[in-house]
């Protein structure tokens, strides 16, 4: 089963991005990752261009997450709400139907104190919104410090790694029932 690790964040240091990398590197059984690109290289959407021929950038976007048969998402909150390159990656991904009836779930390592809630309610809602199959029990909270990521840009700690593992065996098994 092929799972698409998104973070919705394009910061080079992001902690989003070391689960994403993280996630990668973990072996589960019955599991292939792949690591969502191109993110940064989307034009800002306007429904005006989503249509034939569209932008190189939307297409291996679309694309990545055509070919997946779940979506494991991981991301940052900005103002209270999702990151607008994520939200952008999300908006150029209602006119292909690529997310339509795809078993998505998240990981959300918010440290804060609110747990990044105000970003994940939103995906839940834009999610909702595509058509996508929300698997509960591989949206997990697994708050992350700073510090647990080492030089490498990857998760040490195992706790975390263990969360994380656990959400690519829920939507394998979610995957599977279907």
């Amino acid at each position: 089963m092929k799972i698409l690790l998104v973070s919705g964040s394009i910061r080079a240091d992001s902690t989003n991005g070391a689960l994403v990398r993280t996630a990668h590197q973990l072996r589960v059984e019955g599991v292939a990752t792949t690591v969502c690109t191109g993110m940064a290289d989307l034009p800002h959407f306007n429904p005006d261009d989503d249509r034939a021929p569209l932008p190189a950038a939307v297409e291996h976007v679309r694309r990545q997450i055509g070919a997946a048969d779940a979506i494991l998402f991981s991301t940052p909150e900005y103002a209270g709400s999702l990151p607008g390159s994520f939200k952008n990656l999300l908006d150029w991904s209602v006119g292909g139907g690529e997310i339509y009836q795809k078993p998505v779930g998240w990981v959300n390592i918010s440290g804060a104190p609110t747990g990044a809630r105000g970003a994940y309610e939103t995906l839940a809602v834009v999610l909702g919104y595509v058509g996508a199959i929300i698997i509960p029990t591989a949206c997990l909270h697994a708050p992350l410090a700073r510090s647990e990521v080492g030089a490498d840009g990857l998760i040490t700690s195992v706790p975390v790694q263990q969360l994380v593992a656990q959400a690519l065996d829920e939507m394998r098994r979610a995957v599977q029932a279907t």
